[in-house]
């Protein structure tokens, strides 16, 4: 979503401008410029695509993950961030943002600060599937579904107000997700770096195959040599970001997805466009969805056992779970 960047800055000015356009009929993108929320503006709704595939079959039902994952002028859960009326459009660890440090001197960001804000974003993604499951606490009451915790006609609009059970149990997971997924499309942890000379142009890429396990919560592992994302300080990205590595050249965040087949072509930005960049962070951004909403359930299981814990899941995966698990 980098070509929006180029038009207004994550400043108060561009909330104020989102503002507007919502009031004229249209969504305004995450500041932060993350996998696509929309289709409009260089977006292929891809954080709403990658959701649908990373959760296909884990039984939710349609209200459900339209509400969830976004569905057509809807931001949805995963999309919480990108709208402007939820405050988090210029929050860093909502986007994996900020964490930019190259092994060359003099480099104007301290390489603390940069693994600080990796740090951050991390913490953020496991906070936020720590509040899914205690949310998911109120779905239950006496050995049943509560169904006055259950949207089961109006969506809810996850603009971080706290409303029905459920809706506070899929805007924590949209928010994790949200994050994680960015974790792969603004990071070097999945990417080649192009086939030219290593520098602030060209950051190294880690090539990693798999999902981090860095930011699997089940796991401690050290933090990854080398890993960074790219500087987002204010527009224009070549004043606020001078000599440092820009989101903009980082970033992996446009490109075609089919929700159906799962089939991923050739990014659109300059580094997912190289080297089946954009590719390799929708598969890795796939895999690790999928992944932490099985932590999820683990760890409601893990909560409350498996009598209240599986209705509890089955309330979050059912569109009408009061008539439906029992």
């Amino acid at each position: 979503m980098m070509k929006v960047v180029d038009i207004v800055s994550r400043s108060a000015s561009r909330a104020a401008l989102g503002c507007i356009l919502i009031v004229a009929g249209l969504f305004w993108p995450a500041a932060s410029m993350p996998f696509g929320t929309i289709n409009q503006l260089g977006q292929s709704a891809e954080h709403e695509k990658i959701t649908r595939l990373a959760l296909a079959d884990a039984g939710f039902q349609p209200f459900t993950l339209d509400m969830l994952a976004g569905a057509t002028g809807r931001f949805g859960a995963v999309g919480a961030p990108d709208r402007p009326d939820r405050g988090l459009m210029s929050d860093k660890a909502a986007h994996c943002d900020g964490g930019d440090h190259l092994d060359v001197p003099a480099y104007p960001h301290d390489p603390a600060d940069a693994r600080a804000r990796l740090e951050a974003c991390r913490t953020w993604i496991y906070d936020n599937l720590g509040t899914a499951v205690v949310a998911a606490s109120a779905l239950v009451r006496n050995g049943k579904v509560d169904d006055s915790q259950i949207p089961t006609h109006l969506p809810c609009i996850f603009n971080g107000s706290t409303g029905r059970a459920k809706c506070n149990v899929l805007e924590a997971l949209g928010l994790a997700f949200h994050a994680a997924q960015d974790f792969y499309a603004h990071t070097n942890w999945a990417d080649t770096a192009l086939d030219q000379p290593i520098g602030l142009e060209n950051p190294p890429g880690l090539q990693q195959p798999d999902r981090a396990g860095w930011i699997d919560p089940r796991r401690q592992e050290p933090f990854p040599q080398g890993l960074i994302s790219g500087c987002y300080d204010g527009f224009p990205e070549t004043i606020h970001c001078a000599d440092r590595v820009r989101h903009k050249v980082l970033n992996k965040d446009e490109g075609p997805i089919d929700p159906q087949t799962g089939a991923i072509g050739t990014g659109t930005t300059t580094r997912g466009a190289a080297q089946g960049n954009f590719a390799s962070a929708v598969t890795a951004a796939i895999a690790d969805t999928s992944d932490k909403w099985q932590y999820f359930r683990e760890s409601v299981l893990a909560s409350y056992g498996p009598q209240n814990g599986n209705l509890i899941i089955c309330a979050v995966l059912q569109d009408d779970p009061a008539q439906t698990c029992r």
